[in-house]
């Protein structure tokens, strides 16, 4: 099955104002951008010391101020909320913005934000267990009109979710792991995102997950694939080759890792062609971060010169 591309948006949050994230998220709703995401962190990252908006906070209010774009976390993990709070924050951003919400889990990473704030942090695998409870009840709490689940890290005994999502949202899972994060996401998942750490194993990750659904019996081609990614663009090639040195040296290896070899850049004839390497290997949603000060530049020239060659 073959899937129209996508693309979606991080918003400003790190080291950025409320003033900065609206009129960027009004800027992105207006060019047409199919989704806008924020990172689910308490603590910036690399450096905990970098001041972040809250993840659900700050959508709330994106949801509030724009008509059009889906939203979404990229990715919320177990132990920051209780799963029955997060159904219900989920369904509340739904009020406000009727079918456009999606549920971006995944496992969690960044130790500090977890033990400094005395939020549990177990190990990968018991982390993983207990994301899969929290899709569980996240699930029947939208679904269902008592939700009763017993499960290791998280239960529920005939809770109540009103008002419900006008429509059970997207669930996305996020997360490299070729065995339990892709067999969660056979399970569950409406779309699967490859970490931008990982970009430059997507195909190996993509036949990974291949081997998960056809384990579990689920039609590989019923989940999305997405990609997170950061997008260095520029008029021309010479712009764009200087704007990538400075993106490498900024985002390292969380975010940069294999920029130039197996990123997104260029001007937009070559972001166009690095683009359909990703769709050639399945990817149909682009989770862009726009490398700039002020990313409404970048996501401009991307929308008029690059995004209608997949419309």
């Amino acid at each position: 099955m073959t899937r129209p591309v996508r693309f979606g948006v991080t918003l400003p949050q790190i080291k950025r104002s409320w003033s900065e994230a609206s009129e960027t998220a009004r800027a992105l709703d207006a060019m047409g951008y199919d989704s806008l995401w924020v990172c689910d962190h308490l603590y910036g990252v690399p450096m905990p010391n970098l001041p972040i908006l809250e993840a659900f906070t700050e959508l709330a209010a994106v949801a509030a101020i724009t008509q059009r774009a889906k939203l979404g976390t990229l990715v919320t993990p177990p132990f920051f909320r209780n799963p029955a709070v997060l159904a219900k924050q989920i369904a509340t951003l739904d009020q406000i913005a009727p079918g456009r919400v999606i549920a971006g889990l995944g496992a969690g990473w960044f130790p500090p934000e977890f033990e400094q704030t005395g939020c549990a942090f177990p190990s990968t695998g018991e982390r993983l267990r207990a994301l899969e409870e929290m899709v569980e009840i996240l699930t029947r709490l939208w679904t269902e009109e008592k939700a009763t689940y017993a499960g290791r890290y998280f239960s529920v005994t005939d809770a109540i979710c009103e008002p419900k999502p006008s429509v059970r949202p997207e669930i996305l899972i996020g997360g490299g792991g070729e065995k339990v994060t892709m067999a969660i996401a056979a399970r569950h998942a409406d779309t699967w995102n490859n970490m931008a750490i990982a970009q430059a194993q997507l195909a190996k990750k993509v036949e990974a997950l291949r081997r998960r659904c056809d384990e579990v019996g689920r039609d590989f081609d019923s989940i999305e694939k997405s990609q997170q990614c950061v997008v260095v663009i520029a008029e021309d090639e010479t712009a764009a080759r200087a704007s990538l040195e400075k993106a490498k040296k900024i985002y390292g290896g969380h975010m940069g890792g294999a920029l130039e070899e197996h990123g997104i850049w260029g001007s937009p004839e070559r972001v166009i062609d690095c683009i359909e390497r990703h769709r050639a290997l399945g990817v149909s949603l682009l989770v862009i971060e726009f490398f700039g000060r002020d990313t409404r530049e970048p996501a401009r020239l991307f929308a008029e010169a690059v995004a209608p060659a997949f419309a």
